[in-house]
């Protein structure tokens, strides 16, 4: 499987928190990336980022993704852009070093290739000023950790080129991101203006002793921070309104402004005693967690979050939730399914016990076993042609019966691999089994017998497959039908095990 973007090779300039979220988005997306970044740590600090990375989408996703980027740093920029498609400029937030750093990617790199900046407040404008070919250079301004926030600000200046602008939409949208073309530039955009304002509402909270840091957080991460996360700051102020929406809130809550509420206007003194104070308050909220501590678990809640927004609306997705089951059909349509391996059963879904997976046991929950069944037996579907395209035109396999055996315990991030065995199939019916397996040394955990009946979606009866379905689904129903067939195949609810004489 090929890389998911329109292009393969990328380079990043800088290698820090946000250079070194860009590396792991376009690795784990099968692009080559080249890293110039003249810090000593530099190998070090990006490989426990993209580990980190890793590990998330781990948690994130099941669905196949391709094979990871090369990744290889070089000894200077010039050679780091030499062939790159794409260049992640992410060097400090300094207009004269960033001026020059852009000046000498523009000058080594091909001339169709594209700049991105990762600048969190500079203009365009002013950083394509000195440069020969402005007319490719935009702000790329990600959110951290870029490799599970989807958002990117996309900012032209006045020299960009319009196609520019699209050719960086569609790169982000092919490895999972969301491009929001901004339209008019101007300093710290859209995105971090709104975070700036409570910021510096925040800061004076904290100088007047209204509350300390982590009542401020837990204020946040309590209320608004959730709706923010799924429906954005007017949709909420629109639900706020009641049936009249957004006017009568307007209406409403409008004359609020005039109140002399907050310090937007008025700039705190962030002197060395606020400094120190904000700094002893912020070390005691961590409560000895390392840095890398904490991102794993904001990995891990955000993770549970955007899986949580996949499955709203019945299914359908919502926001960010939305976007990454897009994302997924996307990667299950370009996964090749390959020749299978019939020789035993088909090896067909390896994930990980997702944090939303679990329950107050701490263990993985109940109806995730049947999710991950119902995988697997998708998974044989699209095998054998029974795909999206297929469904859309009218015909698929319903599940008539299930039987469902809780042999052991999974627990949060540890893999699990669930294998498919047909026990028999005709025209209509297919008879399967499916074992998950836990952990390594691999423990089976879990068993469940299926039916699944062919079905004409739109007539609401069962018809025979088609021969297109058929010579794909038989030739692997005969031969597992030479497999032995599983000692639970076939038992039903509360039936005692065999005991084996002595």
């Amino acid at each position: 499987m090929t890389s998911l973007a329109p292009v393969s090779r990328a380079a990043c300039v800088g290698g820090g928190v946000i250079g070194g979220g860009w590396i792991a988005r376009f690795l784990l997306a099968g692009i080559d990336v080249k890293v110039f970044d003249p810090h000593p740590e530099a190998t070090r600090i990006v490989g426990e980022v993209l580990a980190n990375a890793e590990r998330a989408y781990g948690l994130l996703t099941n669905a196949p993704l391709p094979p990871r980027g090369r990744l290889s740093f070089c000894a200077s920029l010039a050679e780091a852009v030499a062939d790159a498609q794409w260049v992640q400029e992410s060097v400090p937030e300094r207009l004269d070093l960033k001026r020059r750093v852009l000046g000498e990617i523009d000058a080594a790199c091909p001339a169709d290739a594209l700049i991105g900046s990762s600048t969190s407040g500079l203009k365009p404008s002013d950083l394509q000023a000195e440069l020969t070919h402005p007319g490719r250079l935009f702000v790329a301004h990600p959110y951290n950790p870029v490799y599970l926030l989807p958002l990117v600000e996309i900012v032209g200046g006045t020299a960009t080129a319009p196609a520019t602008i699209e050719r960086a939409k569609a790169v982000l949208d092919a490895i999972g991101m969301k491009g929001v073309v901004i339209a008019r530039e101007i300093e710290a955009f859209v995105g971090d203006r709104l975070l700036e304002a409570l910021w510096r509402e925040a800061l004076w909270l904290i100088k007047d002793d209204i509350c300390d840091v982590e009542t401020l957080d837990d204020v946040i991460r309590y209320s608004f921070g959730l709706r923010w996360a799924q429906m954005g700051l007017f949709q909420t102020y629109r639900i706020a309104g009641g049936e009249a929406g957004m006017r009568h809130f307007l209406a409403q809550f409008g004359p609020c402004l005039q109140w002399p509420w907050t310090k937007l206007t008025d700039v705190v003194d962030l002197d060395d005693a606020l400094v120190e104070k904000i700094g002893a308050q912020s070390d005691a909220q961590a409560a000895g967690l390392s840095i890398r501590e904490l991102e794993r678990i904001r990995d891990e809640n955000l993770v549970g979050i955007v899986q949580a927004l996949k499955a709203g609306r019945g299914g359908e997705g919502w926001g960010a939730g939305k976007l990454l089951g897009d994302f997924e059909r996307r990667l299950q349509a370009r996964a090749a399914p390959g020749t299978p391996d019939v020789s035993e059963p088909l090896a067909l879904v390896e994930t990980r016990v997702s944090p939303a997976w679990i329950d107050y046991n701490g263990h993985m929950t109940e109806h995730r076993y049947l999710q991950v069944f119902g995988d697997t037996t998708d998974a044989l579907l699209r095998l054998i042609g029974v795909d999206m395209a297929y469904v859309e035109g009218g015909h698929s396999y319903y599940t008539v019966e299930t039987h469902l055996r809780h042999l052991d315990e999974a627990r949060l991030g540890e893999g699990v691999r669930c294998t498919c065995q047909i026990l028999a199939a005709d025209e209509k019916r297919i008879h399967l089994f499916h074992r998950l397996f836990a952990g390594s040394p691999a423990r089976e955990i879990a068993t469940a017998e299926q039916m699944m009946l062919h079905v004409d979606s739109k007539a609401g009866r069962a018809t025979a497959a088609p021969p297109s379905i058929l010579a794909r689904l038989m030739p692997i129903a005969a031969a597992h039908g030479r497999l032995e067939s599983p000692s639970a195949a076939g038992r039903a609810v509360g039936q005692k095990r065999a005991v084996l004489a002595v």
